[in-house]
């Protein structure tokens, strides 16, 4: 019989593969080393047949060489896909859960990233796991400095003040091996510092060579770092009906909670890419810091809102209204113009 989907679960070596007929018939079970997997797609599956695999590490390189060879590729999320599993759990049984699963006609899918996108977001997971190593060096510098009663101040930059003054004083209580120990994690602090500067420049270079960055950094409360990291997310939106999908993906929508007839609505769902929620949120509080007395209309609403409510919630707003305008940019290819966003 012909094979009509395959679902694969992926893994680092071995892979197993489950595939169904027009009447929902398992003909294939099959599982496969690295090395045999697209030799198989390219010699035994007709290119009519509908692959579909977890949106997970090493999918997106997978599902590019597989439409290489002509195939149509459908990746899902994880959580989409666990509740076809049935009785206990193995891969060939995620296999076949990822076969059912993509046959459903409420299936939401994963658009396949380019090369560029994850180029992109390479330089911000980069970018994300130094800054977190950074906050962990100066929390661990501060750390020490306390066991010598040497009181360190909380933020960053003011630490990058003192830590040279306390090496150059001699009456601080530091020994010799102390100074040298505090001495070595300075050094690290500046190689993070420069390495996350040397990432900041390689996303200002991307920001200059993209249109779609530049169209999306016109906005307020979007830099370089939102712009860059908004198309590497979505690209360009068109997987999205309208702005208001695009910002339930990102969780900033409320989640819901409705029995009965009777609707019950709770704080933002938090769904989607947290590093791309948070961006837009810290975007948004900077817009609200500087609206001060300006009388433009999106600068008034957004100041009326947050003397009503709470400011947390105005920049939530802020952000929300960002993410919708942000699809409009990026899908419409048009320019930001700033009182028609401001409705």
């Amino acid at each position: 019989m012909k094979l009509m989907r395959i679902g694969i679960d992926l893994a680092k070596d071995v892979f197993e593969l489950h595939g169904v007929d027009r009447d929902e018939k398992p003909i294939l079970r099959k599982r496969l080393r690295r090395e045999a997997l697209l030799a198989f797609f390219r010699d035994q599956v007709e290119r009519d047949c509908v692959i579909g695999m977890e949106a997970c590490g090493g999918a997106h390189h997978w599902a590019r060489e597989l439409q290489k060879l002509g195939f149509t590729v459908r990746m899902m999320a994880p959580q989409h896909v666990k509740p076809y599993v049935k009785t206990n759990k193995n891969d060939a049984r995620d296999a076949e859960a990822i076969c059912e699963a993509m046959s459903r006609p409420s299936m939401r899918f994963v658009p396949v990233k380019t090369v560029e996108q994850q180029e992109i977001q390479a330089v911000h997971r980069a970018r994300s796991c130094l800054i977190e190593h950074r906050t962990a060096k100066g929390n661990h510098i501060r750390g020490l400095m306390a066991e010598f009663g040497i009181v360190a101040p909380k933020r960053l930059h003011v630490l990058r003040v003192h830590v040279p003054r306390w090496l150059d004083e001699t009456e601080n209580g530091l020994q010799e091996g102390g100074r040298r120990v505090l001495r070595g994690l300075w050094q690290d602090l500046l190689e993070l510092d420069r390495r996350v500067a040397e990432l900041d420049r390689e996303i200002n270079l991307i920001a200059r060579q993209s249109r779609a960055v530049q169209r999306l950094m016109t906005m307020p409360g979007i830099g370089p770092i939102s712009a860059t990291a908004l198309v590497a997310a979505v690209n360009d939106g068109r997987q999205f009906k309208n702005g208001r999908e695009m910002a339930v993906w990102l969780g900033l929508v409320p989640a819901q909670h409705s029995s009965g007839g009777k609707q019950c609505l709770l704080s933002i769902s938090k769904r989607g890419d947290s590093y791309l929620r948070t961006l837009l949120i810290h975007g948004a509080r900077a817009v609200l810091r500087m609206v001060g007395q300006k009388t433009d209309r999106q600068s008034t609403w957004l100041r009326n809102l947050a003397q009503r409510r709470h400011p947390n919630v105005a920049a939530v707003a802020m952000a929300h209204k960002n993410a919708r305008v942000a699809w409009a940019l990026l899908s419409k290819e048009t320019a930001y113009e700033p009182d028609f966003a401001a409705h």
